[in-house]
């Protein structure tokens, strides 16, 4: 994907500072046997090249003039590394990409604070939470349920830092960067207030720019109670990610169907399995408070130049919004911005 760049000012680089940010002998953790023989087979990952790759990486980010106080530690760097299969260049633009996006829509993914009010209501109520045990290929899943987002009540920026904030944490775990995500949407209760809460072009460039800049491995997309008056509002959104992406979405209309892609005893106790969501959804709240610092701390990176993927012409905004004005009854009332 070819880039644009802009050119912003800033303060210059700290060559000293930023190089001493990396600890001696700090390569990655040590992973599960298991995980070690998944990240050679998929991603091209044992300790030479792992260790060979992190060196380039560091150099260019420590000596990049664009780049200034960027983390260096093993498990930020090696996320990136994971998701391009260990391609330096690759890595070094999904890093570029990524800080880009930070800059670019700061009230969307910087303060990732669980602590503000509106994000923490938000998340304590259940919107989005991993589940406690993986699943059967050593993924974490991810849980949505929509009902909890109360359109009249939260934003598209809160929205966006639940979203962020539970990315950035779960890329904490180096085996969750390995093994990637299942996602399980509940979308039962969307309506039309849901889908006004984003101006069709901010919509679009917070879907394919964190697609291109966030460094995770999407694995699986399973969408559980799609209302039928939604369907055409899931397929535009649909269309906005990369081809790969869409291969891996997943459409149920009943909990059976869902079950025979997850397993149930995985799930929330309301969906089948055994831990009631509550439970999850409390312990993932302690673990934001484990990582509250870190997450916080990634407002410290910046860029001198912001790096801007190009559009799809195919999905461009216009087509959005005609496909938008054609929805059945209260939905053909949405404004287009």
């Amino acid at each position: 994907m070819s880039t644009t760049q802009v050119l912003i000012s800033g303060p210059p680089m700290e060559l000293g500072r930023l190089q001493s940010q990396v600890p001696e002998g700090d390569f990655g953790a040590e992973l599960p046997l298991e995980t070690r023989r998944l990240a050679r087979q998929q991603l091209r990952e044992d300790e030479h090249s792992r260790q060979q790759a992190l060196q380039q990486f560091r150099d260019w980010a420590s000596k990049s003039e664009e780049v200034q106080n960027c983390r260096l530690d093993a498990n930020f760097m090696l996320r990136f590394l994971r998701v391009k299969k260990f391609s330096v260049p690759m890595a070094q633009q999904t890093l570029l990409k990524y800080l880009s996006l930070r800059q670019t829509l700061p009230h969307l993914c910087k303060r990732l604070d669980y602590l503000e009010p509106s994000v923490n209501e938000l998340m304590s109520a259940g919107y989005i939470f991993p589940l406690l045990e993986r699943d059967s290929e050593g993924r974490k899943v991810i849980f949505y349920a929509a009902s909890k987002l109360d359109p009249y009540k939260f934003t598209c920026a809160d929205m966006t830092k639940a979203h962020i904030m539970t990315y950035e944490a779960l890329l904490e775990d180096e085996t969750n960067q390995v093994h990637g995500f299942c996602h399980v949407s509940d979308l039962a209760g969307i309506a039309a207030a849901h889908v006004t809460l984003w101006s069709p072009s901010e919509f679009t460039t917070a879907v394919k720019w964190g697609e291109q800049s966030i460094p995770m491995r999407h694995k699986e997309m399973h969408f559980l109670n799609l209302p039928a008056p939604v369907r055409l509002v899931y397929d535009l959104a649909r269309s906005t990610f990369s081809e790969k992406i869409r291969k891996r979405f997943k459409v149920h209309s009943n909990l059976k169907e869902l079950h025979s892609k997850v397993d149930a005893k995985i799930l929330p106790k309301e969906y089948g399995g055994k831990v009631p969501m509550q439970e999850m959804i409390d312990a993932w709240m302690r673990e934001l408070k484990g990582k509250r610092e870190r997450l916080m701390a990634l407002d410290k990176m910046s860029l001198t130049c912001v790096y801007k993927p190009q559009r799809n012409r195919k999905s461009g905004d216009s087509s959005l919004k005609s496909s938008i004005n054609s929805l059945p009854g209260s939905f053909r009332r949405l404004e287009v911005d």
